[in-house]
């Protein structure tokens, strides 16, 4: 039955999903591509869609797929698929965790595992940058995004300034500039 393949192609990612939803997006597209359940450029517009709803990007993703797949039945599917291994791992990992909170070993492994997630989310980012046909090489509202983003990086760190404000401040700033 294709829900039960969608469920269990999900139900892998989920297990593999460390870093959030932005560093799986890559093994979402290899699934996606394999079984050929939608184009490159749907899958793009999908994880778009998926990054401005609120919640987990890729729990998103799984439902929009699943949904644009094989309807309510698919949404459903592969929602699971994605959230259960999350669950099963966090609910037996709590207790091992408040047991080992203060081990050394621990700590490292984990702070290790930064350089991993974020070379998988920059990969992400430069692969649906690539893949786009109306990214241009580089011109003014390139240099000004980066501009900005580097502006607003500045603005938390030095004059640690809440989030809240620079994201209403980018905001403001966009619809001026764009």
């Amino acid at each position: 039955m294709i829900f039960w393949h969608l469920f269990l192609t999900f139900l892998k990612v989920g297990f593999v999903s460390f870093g959030g939803g932005y560093a799986v997006i890559p093994l979402i597209q290899y699934k996606v591509e394999q079984e050929e359940w939608m184009s490159g450029q749907q899958l793009q517009e999908a994880v778009s869609l998926a990054g401005m709803a609120p919640g987990p990007i890729a729990t998103n993703t799984a439902t929009l797929i699943g949904y644009q797949t094989y309807g309510i039945g698919g949404a459903i599917a592969s929602t699971l698929g994605i959230v259960l291994p999350s669950l099963i791992v966090i609910i037996i990992l709590a207790g091992v965790f408040y047991k080992l909170q203060r081990s050394k070993g621990l700590k490292a492994s984990f702070y290790g595992l930064r350089p991993v997630i974020l070379g998988l989310m920059a990969y992400a980012a430069i692969h649906f940058m690539m893949s786009g046909k109306t990214v241009q090489a580089l011109d003014w509202t390139s240099v000004i995004t980066v501009l900005l983003c580097g502006a607003a990086v500045y603005a938390i760190l030095k004059y640690k300034l809440h989030p809240v404000l620079i994201i209403v401040l980018s905001g403001i700033a966009g619809i001026v500039l764009f």
